[in-house]
């Protein structure tokens, strides 16, 4: 049996290939979220959206409490063995908790958040939860999967030379597993054009500066995209600074930020002082040289206020 499985994120690459499947009509077709517990509260709200009037998502997440326990155990007998100071061992044994945010869960797990150079975060928290909860049971039975991808070409380099079908793996016994990626030479605006074709809205944090929808802030936050989160959704930055406090604790190097050395045209240097979300956020305030403050990019924007799409959304 054959069973076409699609990746839902919220996006607007995702949404258009929800709909293209969804014209097209294929066998067993499946819509799955992976919940990374990092979402805008309007990304989630976008997915029942489009559980209502689009098609019905199933929710999966990734869990890493197994994984706490065992870095508790570590660092309760290793750590001291290794001479740690006890204080250290005490601050990460308090913070070495599950939340039951896998975003959050994940970090306290590695001690340190994930960055360009180890991005281990796509995998943990949206490609492992998929292929086991979802993927495996189906597989292990001898069933085929095509795995729908919503990725683009003009996206990166590394997706540039991607084929549109591609076999990721066959197992004597098993199925067999195809990733395709149909909207591979599409553009942001054909994915855009897509919505407006089925009269489906797009996620609204388009309109808001976002030029992504994931995780917020994603790793790869752009200098204006951290800007606008910063100035409309303040309490993300609030929320993200009290993270880096207890994967801090939970750390053995003992520190942590989310995007240190992760923006481009920060220097290791540079990276190293802004070592906190509030101290990234007031650099996304500046301008020529990254030293000197634009007092225009430091105003302040009211939620809801105007439209600012990197899309020409609000036109």
């Amino acid at each position: 049996m054959k069973h076409n499985i699609i990746s839902v994120s919220g996006g607007k690459d995702s949404t258009a290939l929800l709909l293209l499947a969804i014209e097209r009509q294929p066998e067993n077709l499946q819509a799955v979220f992976a919940d990374t517990g990092h979402e805008h509260a309007q990304t989630y709200e976008y997915i029942e959206y489009l559980k209502d009037k689009v098609f019905p998502i199933r929710t999966v997440k990734a869990d890493f409490s197994v994984d706490i326990a065992r870095k508790r155990e570590f660092v309760a007998t290793k750590w001291r063995e290794q001479g740690v100071p006890e204080e250290k061992v005490l601050r990460a044994l308090a913070a070495l908790v599950p939340t039951g945010n896998p975003f959050l869960d994940l970090c306290i797990w590695k001690g340190r958040f994930p960055s360009t150079r180890a991005r281990f975060c796509s995998e943990e928290l949206k490609r492992n939860p998929i292929v086991e909860q979802v993927q495996m049971p189906l597989l292990e039975q001898g069933d085929t999967i095509w795995s729908w991808q919503g990725v683009r070409a003009d996206e990166s380099l590394s997706r540039r030379d991607l084929p549109e079908l591609e076999l990721v793996g066959a197992e004597p016994g098993a199925g067999e597993l195809w990733n395709y990626r149909p909207i591979l030479t599409w553009t942001a605006e054909d994915c855009f054009a897509m919505h407006r074709k089925h009269g489906i809205k797009h996620n609204p944090l388009y309109e808001q500066g976002m030029g992504r929808v994931g995780c917020m802030p994603c790793i790869h936050a752009r200098k204006d995209e951290l800007l606008a989160i910063a100035q409309r959704f303040p309490a993300e930055i609030d929320r993200v600074a009290q993270w880096e406090s207890i994967v801090k604790d939970a750390s053995k190097c003992g520190t942590s930020t989310l995007l240190n050395a992760s923006i481009k045209g920060l220097s290791n240097e540079e990276a190293e002082e802004a070592n906190n979300i509030h101290a990234m956020v007031q650099w996304s305030k500046t301008s020529r040289g990254r030293t000197n403050f634009d007092l225009f990019r430091g105003d302040d924007i009211e939620p809801g206020a105007s439209c600012s799409s990197i899309y020409g959304l609000c036109e």
